[in-house]
């Protein structure tokens, strides 16, 4: 599918126009403009660029598509952010892989084996000025694989109506965020050097737990909702598991480190 561009931001086009018409005041002798004295005013223009677009650029940043599923039976996804933050979830319609909001050039390389997609976004390919957060939607109805890495900027993974089967959250200065998913025998890996770890468990959801703080680090576990049987190891409390010795309840197995952060589990 065609990437859609969005329109330029207002903001720039303002900033045009009025330069031009004070410029062409100045040249008229109609006014008296020293242009150095005001030279920080594009550094405030700047940051209000940022804060409304996130980006410096014109529209760099602005490009959202989707790639449909088709034959595809079951997909990896794996994104180096470097700083630039990520948001990842499932997409409500069906019939896509995959759709979001991306900066230039960060669209996912697709490539597909044996009706098994493998989509990789790069931070090192787009802008370095390019600053706009990646929010990525992935189908709902085939299993994945999901790798997602940065040394500043959040990431926050949503993974609730997902179908995942491994997942690798891992940041250096910035903080992780996990929702895990539901009734799923789903391995979570969610790491952080110097930021925080959150770790979001669905009340109908049986986990098992290790966590791996470091000596500066602290540990904020929900008592009433987890049990603590070993030091470093929690399990979900009061599961209700049937009466059945050939049933085995599905079981989220997930590991939280930090070295200097902290630690939630809810």
């Amino acid at each position: 599918m065609k990437p859609e561009v969005k329109r330029a931001p207002w903001l720039w086009s303002l900033i045009l126009v009025i330069s031009g018409i004070v410029l062409l005041l100045d040249n008229l002798l109609l006014i008296d403009f020293d242009a150095g004295a005001y030279w920080p005013i594009v550094l405030v223009l700047l940051g209000v660029q940022i804060l409304l677009r996130g980006d410096i650029g014109f529209s760099w940043q602005a490009h959202t598509f989707g790639i449909t599923r088709g034959s595809i039976e079951s997909a990896s996804i794996e994104i180096e952010s470097g700083e630039i933050d990520v948001r990842l979830r499932a997409l409500r319609k069906p019939g896509r892989l995959i759709a979001g909001q991306y900066t230039a050039r960060s669209r996912p390389d697709l490539s597909v084996r044996n009706n098994r997609a493998h989509l990789q976004m790069r931070r090192g390919k787009t802008w370095w000025l390019s600053l706009a957060d990646w929010d990525v939607g992935l189908a709902q109805d085939l299993p994945w694989d999901i790798l997602i890495s940065g040394y500043l900027g959040m990431l926050d993974a949503d993974l609730s109506g997902l179908d995942v089967e491994n997942t690798t959250i891992a940041s250096g200065l910035g903080d992780v965020r996990v929702t895990c998913p539901e009734q799923s025998n789903s391995t979570i890996s969610a790491r952080s050097t110097l930021g925080d770890v959150y770790l979001a468990i669905p009340n109908t959801s049986h986990a098992i737990i290790t966590v791996k703080a470091g000596p500066f680090a602290r540990v904020y576990v929900n008592s009433e909702r987890f049990d603590r049987i070993e030091p470093n190891l929690y399990v979900t409390a009061d599961h209700d598991i049937p009466e059945n010795e050939h049933y085995t309840p599905a079981t989220l197995t997930i590991t939280a480190s930090t070295v200097f952060g902290s630690i939630h589990i809810t």
